[in-house]
């Protein structure tokens, strides 16, 4: 097995040795975010690749009966899963610029989000002169913090459509989520997009008996920032706020009617962009 370094002459080192093996496909495990070179670079040299869920290749691995867990192993396995499921692997698209530049802003955004936070609760609790320090360190994050808002809101401004931008509650944040984290939306269905992002239901049934449909899986990160939305949304949008209402009154529990505004809040925005695609001259997929 041929190791090559996570790095820009690695990463070339391996496209050119893929594409002297004539390679089909090329399946790689999500990693947050470190496979994201060579899945653009892939692309860029015109190569077939995927991104499969570590937690689904873990599975698939256990469904052969293999329950040791090396590189060659799960190199060998990663094959095989490509070869028996090639009809449902998505190929990676490669994205604009703007969109990777715009992906490269959030995740530093959510970095520095988190550490603020933790700053501000070990400040809480820090001696004095501890605190001092603590507060130099919350003041540059807060100033690196608006730099990057700053940015975003730009990509935004220039790329953001009406699709994103035509409902309450949808902000900024929720704008350059949705542009960076979700270019599907518009291309698949109410049904296939909910799936997609971790709104849907899913079905627990066997045999006569019916289990309690909950969400599970999909886009944390798009979830975080449409739940956040969907918030605002039943509180200023005359039609998301008599939606949830209604659910109440049917004895939907909150978190439910919740889950269902944000369900329908995402079709919404969906549906809108499908609108905008058609008009473009693009097909839904």
């Amino acid at each position: 097995m041929t190791r090559y370094p996570n790095t820009r002459a690695g990463i070339t080192k391996a496209v050119k040795r893929l594409r002297t093996l004539k390679a089909t496909r090329i399946v790689v495990e999500a990693t947050g975010g470190y496979e994201e070179p060579l899945l653009e670079a892939c692309c860029d040299g015109g190569l077939w690749i995927a991104r499969v869920n570590p937690r689904q290749a873990r599975d698939f691995a256990r469904a052969t009966g293999e329950l040791a867990k090396t590189d060659a192993i799960d190199a060998r396995l990663l094959a095989l899963m490509a070869d028996l499921f090639a009809d449902r692997l998505r190929c990676h698209v490669a994205l604009p610029l703007w969109q990777r530049e715009l992906r490269g802003w959030l995740r530093r955004r959510s970095q520095v989000v988190m550490t603020l936070q933790a700053q501000k609760q070990q400040s809480a609790m820090a001696p004095s002169e501890v605190r001092k320090l603590v507060a130099r360190t919350i003041a540059a994050l807060v100033r690196e913090q608006a730099a990057i808002d700053a940015a975003i809101r730009t990509l935004v401004k220039e790329h953001a459509t009406p699709a994103v931008q035509s409902s309450k509650g949808l902000g900024p944040v929720f704008q350059a989520t949705v542009l960076a984290l979700l270019p599907e939306l518009g291309h698949l269905d109410r049904r296939q997009i909910a799936k997609l992002v971790g709104v849907a239901p899913m079905n627990r049934d066997s045999g006569q008996g019916s289990g309690k449909r909950r969400i599970r899986g999909g886009r944390s990160s798009v979830r975080v920032a449409l739940y956040m939305a969907t918030l605002a949304a039943v509180r200023w949008d005359p039609m998301m706020k008599a939606h949830y209402l209604q659910l109440r009154e049917r004895g939907k529990l909150g978190k439910i009617a919740l889950v269902a505004c944000m369900r329908k809040l995402l079709g919404i925005v969906n549906a809108r962009r499908r609108d905008e695609l058609r008009a473009e001259g693009h097909a839904m997929v």
